[in-house]
């Protein structure tokens, strides 16, 4: 193709002028000034804490799958390499757990939310998304939220696989919100009209979770 030439239309490029034209995912500053890093109530560790529901699923990469459904266009059934068959993102994030920890500077590699929803189109309407992972966990958040900039589903962390006790092979990251809305060993993403609670917030805890106003729980 030369360079005065426009590559064609597709669903694709017209479904993303159509977000930037109404301003979708656009959900604030990605970086903060040092002196907001560290969210109130938080403290800093160098390790990564292991918290889940008691059990931790042994998914093989040859059995994995991954489902996007609901509200969407395409509707999605992943295989481990059509997954990673799908363009790589690394990023650089800090994350917060509800339970007053925070980590700084963790290196991702996996696939940008933004470039799967870009295979599976939102439909108008969708605006929530439920998250399910293998052990039967679930978490809700907005659709902007799971599409952040630097939201990522994320296979690599410090440059190796991700263990199972983090969630490997995958999990989604979602760095501005209380990390219990980062579901591990995630298996289905469905996008829904309207928010819908899940796991934790069917037990007490809030259906947000922005750790820089303390969300916490339901009446926080």
């Amino acid at each position: 193709m030369s360079d005065d030439q426009t590559p064609a239309d597709s669903k694709l490029t017209t479904s993303k002028r159509r977000w930037a034209a109404e301003g979708k995912f656009l959900t604030g500053r990605i970086s903060r000034p040092e002196t907001e890093r560290l969210p109130p109530g938080q403290h800093l560790v160098k390790n990564w804490p292991v918290l889940d529901l008691g059990q931790q699923p042994v998914i093989s990469t040859e059995t994995w799958r991954l489902d996007v459904r609901g509200l969407v266009e395409t509707t999605l059934a992943l295989t481990w390499a059509d997954f990673q068959a799908i363009e790589q993102s690394t990023g650089v994030s800090d994350i917060h757990c509800v339970t007053t920890w925070s980590r700084y500077d963790n290196k991702w590699k996996g696939v940008s939310t933004r470039d799967l929803l870009d295979l599976a189109m939102p439909k108008p309407d969708a605006a929530y998304v439920m998250l399910t992972s293998y052990d039967g966990y679930t978490t809700n958040l907005p659709l902007a939220d799971f599409a952040a900039e630097d939201a990522i589903l994320a296979t690599v962390w410090e440059g190796l696989p991700l263990t199972p006790e983090h969630g490997g092979p995958m999990r989604l990251v979602v760095p501005h919100l209380y990390f219990w809305k980062s579901a591990k060993w995630l298996r289905r993403i469905e996008l829904m009209p309207a928010d819908q609670a899940g796991f934790w917030e069917k037990n007490g805890y809030h259906m947000y979770g922005d750790p820089w106003r303390e969300q916490r729980y339901s009446d926080d």
